[in-house]
């Protein structure tokens, strides 16, 4: 066995109406003025206002960042980071999917260490602890309240860049089921197979430890036996807190072991052409495990048995493979990438991008821009 390390730096609070804890974790946060940072979707529903209340309750200032789009850009953390200073903000609420969380980590950086956010990018590159921060996601699956990364565009490159160190892990995070009980079924899909994704990406990783296989292998099981039913019924609360609960194991699985050519691969396709990531992850995902396969060193046959209803006693790689192709048409996820807009024009742009993510190095089955190439043309 090799040797690897972790630490669970985190407080997190999972439950049915756990929300109603947060006076006591903003308490402990010492927290006097909060930057709440969400979206106009979340606004629009009405639970950007019922943390607001919360926060309000508790005699505490409130001031709303919600200028957030699904793929949040460099511009997005520069105006949520100037709004931090000018309100005399102290520490941060997190909101949403992973996109007001990815920009709360980012804004947590530079109010504490100034420059530019691009001057954080790449591995470890944040000097120390950042502000204060509690995360309260609204899906089941980015996993981001549980994530060492933060993700985010730069439109001047049309690249999605990454920031990564356990310095911005979230210090507390709210992990209720409620409020993923009202997501589109659509949203409830991309985001559940994306969960599923990082779990896997992770299980399968070259720096997989006995850790996060121990996380990747419960998120891989509560997601597999309640994806299907929280998709098809949102209200299922036995189904939504294996989702929650499986987001998180995936999460926390994922910053300790990295993921793959998968997500390597996604951003790109997210950055050029505006596909929504957990649908292009989902889109790339059978053909990379199909490429992956030959490194499989009996892992393949786990994660089936996870994911798919039926059962086997000879199984092959390829029979993974084709349960995702089947998940994802259960789910009405489309199965290429020109389904979802993308042209064999950015091909090349895309795999010499790709190949700048630290997930490829991680990847099972290592290879090069060519390979890369290959399957975006495959998954074309």
């Amino acid at each position: 066995m090799k040797d690897f390390r972790f630490k669970i730096p985190q407080n997190i609070e999972f439950g049915l109406g756990s929300l109603n804890k947060l006076p006591q974790l903003l308490e402990q946060n010492n927290s006097q003025h909060v930057l709440l940072i969400s979206d106009k979707g979340l606004e629009s529903i009405g639970i950007v206002k019922k943390v607001q209340d919360i926060i309000s309750a508790s005699n505490i200032q409130c001031t709303t960042f919600l200028d957030i789009d699904p793929n949040p850009t460099i511009e997005m953390v520069d105006a949520a980071a100037s709004l931090y200073k000018e309100c005399g903000a102290t520490s941060i609420v997190a909101l949403g999917g992973g996109s007001p969380i990815d920009v709360a980590k980012a804004v947590g950086v530079l109010v504490v260490y100034g420059g530019k956010i691009t001057d954080y990018e790449g591995m470890h590159k944040v000097p120390g602890p950042i502000v204060p921060m509690i995360v309260i996601p609204t899906t089941a699956g980015t996993g981001s309240e549980a994530t060492a990364s933060a993700v985010i565009t730069d439109v001047t490159r049309n690249y999605k860049m990454t920031v990564f160190t356990y310095e911005i892990l979230p210090k507390y995070a709210i992990l209720d089921p409620e409020l993923i009980m009202t997501a589109p079924a659509s949203i409830a899909a991309a985001c559940g197979v994306d969960a599923f994704i990082h779990a896997m990406e992770a299980y399968l990783s070259r720096n997989a430890s006995p850790f996060s296989d121990a996380m990747a292998e419960k998120g891989m099981e509560l997601i597999g036996k309640s994806l299907r039913q929280f998709v098809a019924d949102r209200t299922n609360v036995e189904a939504a807190c294996n989702m929650m609960a499986g987001s998180n194991f995936a999460g926390i699985s994922f910053a300790w072991a990295r993921l793959g050519n998968i997500h390597a691969m996604s951003h790109p396709v997210s950055a050029y052409f505006h596909v929504p990531h957990g649908i292009a992850n989902a889109i790339l995902m059978p053909t990379i495990v199909e490429y992956n396969a030959l490194a499989d060193d009996g892992r393949y046959e786990k994660i089936y048995n996870y994911i798919s209803k039926e059962s086997v006693s000879n199984f092959k790689p390829q029979m993974l493979v084709e349960a995702l192709r089947q998940l994802n048409e259960e789910l009405g996820i489309p199965n290429s990438l020109s389904a979802v807009g993308v042209t064999e024009d950015l091909i090349e742009t895309m795999a010499n991008d790709a190949m700048a993510s630290g997930n490829i190095l991680a990847n099972p089955r290592q290879g090069n821009v060519k390979n890369l190439i290959e399957l975006y043309k495959k998954a074309l």
